[in-house]
């Protein structure tokens, strides 16, 4: 059975008090969370994970979260990012806009709004994704219908290699573990086999090409567009 509704966040907070509540709160929400109190930290798991909606202080040690956010873009991972601050001059929230921040919120706030938040800006983000064209190679992808095509071929995928290729799309720029796509892909109770991701990526790559999907031993697998 696919799981495909399962949201990852990254916290990047350096306020013990806050961090807890915020993972509390998606935790009991149903989310999966990481977190970082330092911006280091925090540049280091958005680079080798995949995540569906990072929330990020400003005022983190080591790295402040506005650098960060500009290295992350300079990168080109486009993960949505939510900056969660007590920054909140007008000055300061276009600073974090113009910097590549999707959303805003100044601190104190209520941990409803901000969930509320965090589900808009994934809506916002998956709608954007699938109604797009998407070009690699010589490889054209249909990202709304899920459908491939080499010239004017169509590429047949099985289940297993539709879910795995379109899992590292909507991750792309970022490290992805194969223990990360069996979480995120198949139902823990599910019995599969450890090699599972490692065989359907094989399968792909002799699809639609060995180029496409890049494979960083000890980090996991990659899209870069």
């Amino acid at each position: 059975m696919l799981l495909l509704s399962l949201m990852k966040l990254l916290l990047i907070e350096d306020d013990v008090h806050i961090l807890s509540l915020l993972q509390k709160g998606f935790n009991e929400s149903g989310y999966v969370t990481d977190s970082a109190d330092n911006g280091e930290d925090g540049e280091y798991l958005v680079t080798t994970n995949s995540y569906d909606i990072i929330i990020l202080d400003w005022m983190l040690p080591l790295k402040n979260g506005l650098k960060l956010l500009e290295t992350l873009r300079q990168k080109n991972i486009d993960t949505p990012i939510l900056m969660l601050t007590a920054k909140d001059t007008t000055t300061d929230k276009i600073d974090a806009l113009q910097s590549g921040c999707d959303d805003y919120l100044s601190k104190p706030f209520e941990f409803k709004e901000l969930e509320a938040r965090v589900e808009a800006l994934h809506r916002r983000y998956n709608k954007n994704y699938t109604n797009q064209i998407l070009l690699l190679g010589d490889i054209k992808i249909d990202l709304k219908e899920k459908t491939l095509f080499k010239d004017t071929q169509e590429i047949h995928l099985s289940s297993k290699e539709q879910s795995v290729l379109f899992f590292l799309i909507k991750h792309k720029n970022s490290y992805v573990s194969k223990s990360f796509m069996e979480e995120m892909l198949y139902n823990t109770d599910q019995q599969i086999s450890s090699n599972v991701v490692s065989v359907t990526v094989h399968n792909l790559r002799k699809k639609i090409g060995d180029k496409i999907i890049k494979n960083f031993r000890g980090l996991g697998y990659k899209i870069e567009i």
